[in-house]
């Protein structure tokens, strides 16, 4: 039975760019840094240090998937706040472009020296990660 929109929470997802997602949703699940966040209507007042990952939003029994870069999470009065560094849906992610981007960082050599170079090197791999699994996903998929 699907919830009313009395019973939902507010979901806001925005990045410094555009906002990417303002609607009510049933549940939403978030990467943070110290782990996976599952957030349901009337969730206690709080907030979190977001990682990249995959942002997951439940409504009517459909879940929909975002990429989500970093950035902040506040649970208050019912609504859901995501400030994020950057966001994407998987319809923005160029599979092929990300694909390629994730075989040259895996196959980049480094010295000593470099070790600065490396490490956003490993940042850009992370994100490429995500972008890859977001973008498998269907637009809307649904769940049983």
């Amino acid at each position: 039975m699907a919830a009313t929109e009395t019973e939902r929470l507010r979901v806001r997802v925005a990045t410094p760019k555009s906002v990417k997602y303002d609607r009510k949703a049933d549940m939403v699940i978030l990467r943070c840094i110290t782990g996976d966040w599952g957030i349901l209507p009337r969730h206690e007042a709080s907030s979190a240090i977001l990682d990249y990952g995959v942002l997951r939003i439940f409504r009517d029994g459909q879940e929909r998937r975002m990429a989500v870069f970093g950035g902040i999470a506040q649970v208050k009065d019912n609504v859901v706040t995501v400030l994020a560094n950057d966001a994407e849906w998987p319809e923005d992610i160029d599979k092929s472009v990300v694909e390629a981007e994730h075989e040259r960082l895996k196959n980049r050599t480094y010295d000593n020296e470099n070790m600065l170079e490396m490490q956003k090197e490993q940042v850009k791999m992370r994100r490429t990660l995500v972008q890859m699994e977001v973008s498998t996903y269907p637009l809307i998929s649904r769940v049983d």
